[in-house]
């Protein structure tokens, strides 16, 4: 019995640890240049990374704990610095839920995988990419559902073709931060998963 709870408490205290770890990563990220990769004439951000990792290798609540601390983060910058399109942000179905989704699912999309391929490889790409979808995607999506005419007006678009701008905008950041996503993510989680071993 004494070994049974030994075990749940280091269990526990590493994964506290690396919640911590991985939210300061996503923090830092999100507060400097280093969270955005410039791949022609957009910049393509990697803060969601952090708990993509998160919830592969230690599973749902983990990933929707570091999803929630990302999604916490947003919210906090959107109330703290001034920007033409934060009030979207500073609602937290835009800002936290679709991120502590994207840190769930993202863990049943790599077993879904690694069940069908047993292929690490395959696995990371597979959850980096689509976990980085959600991501975008939950985001944008709840933009379109919820301030469409607001935010396109923000950025100085055409209000008459929101729809249209919107996915034009998820397109072009959410494919470059899905590769990225994929190529990152698949690299780290080999590493990580052959050292549990």
């Amino acid at each position: 019995m004494k070994t049974q709870v030994g075990v749940e408490k280091k269990i526990n205290v590493r994964q506290m640890a690396i919640i911590g770890m991985l939210s300061a990563i996503s923090i830092m990220l999100s507060m400097t240049p280093l969270g955005f990769i410039p791949i022609g004439p957009v910049n393509a951000t990697i803060m969601h990374i952090p708990v993509i990792i998160g919830s592969i290798i230690e599973g749902p609540m983990v990933g929707g704990i570091l999803g929630l601390i990302f999604g916490l983060t947003s919210f906090m910058r959107a109330i703290t610095t001034p920007s033409p399109t934060n009030f979207m942000f500073m609602n937290p179905i835009v800002s936290i839920l679709p991120r502590v989704l994207m840190g769930i699912a993202t863990y049943y999309i790599y077993k879904s995988v690694f069940k069908l391929t047993k292929n690490l490889s395959v696995s990371g790409l597979c959850s980096g990419f689509l976990g980085s979808i959600i991501n975008t995607f939950g985001v944008l999506g709840l933009v379109y559902l919820l301030y469409a005419q607001r935010y396109v007006e923000a950025i100085g678009g055409d209000t008459s073709t929101a729809g249209a701008v919107i996915l034009g905008i998820a397109a072009t950041n959410g494919i470059p931060e899905a590769i990225v996503g994929a190529l990152v993510v698949s690299g780290v989680v080999i590493i990580l998963k052959k050292s549990k071993k």
